[in-house]
């Protein structure tokens, strides 16, 4: 098998465990919810438990799940993930992380808004207009699950079997652009185009960062943090206590 043949098998399995994963995942959580509709549970008619469950079962256990299972089942093993103790230099890294990510975010907002380009919303943010404690709800689980299930699929997996074959650079565009790509099943609205855009600039920030400190903890924690940050925000906002 050539070079150029290898890179698009892997490139291929890359694309199939993005796009797969998320469909798997999105089977999981109806299957989940149906378990706790025929036990009583009124999941259709509570928001909170709708988001929850597809927190939980799709980043958590269907991300995080499936590429450890991947992992273990491949030549590779779980030890194929660069995951130590954070030292020091880590720290300062996670802090510089997490304010390049807002200050993209911000630049973003702005050239969108001289543009005159509209930016999608996440179905999230629909569902916590509804019942702002969602948002609530999504600050810890963004640490818990969010972050470190998208983190391990999209970064420790992918992201990995890319720069195997491509090298860092290459791998860290073609992993951030899969990743910005699968978010457009969750948006609604106009503007998908600029939000992918958006996501894909957040998304070379965290591989940059997992391919400089060699530790998936600290993409983990800037994207947990980074989440956890505006779903705080959001809350504020649409319980008027910021205005």
């Amino acid at each position: 098998m050539t070079e150029h043949s290898q890179r698009l098998r892997v490139f291929l399995l890359g694309s199939a465990l993005a796009i797969g994963t998320f469909g798997v995942g999105q089977i999981v959580v109806f299957l989940a919810a149906l378990g706790l509709q025929s036990v009583g549970v009124a999941v259709m008619s509570n928001v909170a438990i709708q988001v929850a469950l597809g927190v939980v079962f799709l980043q958590g256990v269907t991300f995080g799940g499936l590429a450890l299972l991947y992992l273990r089942q491949s030549d590779r093993g779980v030890g194929f993930l660069r995951v130590r103790i954070p030292t020091a230099r880590d720290a300062l890294l996670t802090v510089g992380g997490i304010v390049s990510l807002f200050g993209l975010l911000a630049t973003a907002r702005f050239v969108s808004s001289l543009l005159g380009v509209q930016t999608a919303t996440n179905q999230i943010a629909e569902f916590g207009k509804q019942s702002p404690e969602v948002f609530l709800l999504l600050v810890p689980l963004s640490y818990l699950l969010i972050g470190p299930g998208e983190e391990l699929l999209y970064r420790g997996l992918i992201q990995g079997m890319f720069v195997e074959r491509f090298g860092k650079v290459r791998a860290i565009v073609l992993a951030s652009s899969l990743f910005a790509v699968v978010h457009v099943f969750s948006l609604s609205g106009s503007g998908k185009l600029t939000y992918v855009v958006i996501v894909f600039g957040l998304a070379l920030v965290l591989g940059g960062i997992y391919e400089y400190t060699d530790n998936l903890l600290v993409p983990a924690f800037i994207h947990g943090t980074y989440n956890a940050v505006q779903f705080a925000v959001a809350y504020l906002l649409v319980t008027g206590r910021v205005a």
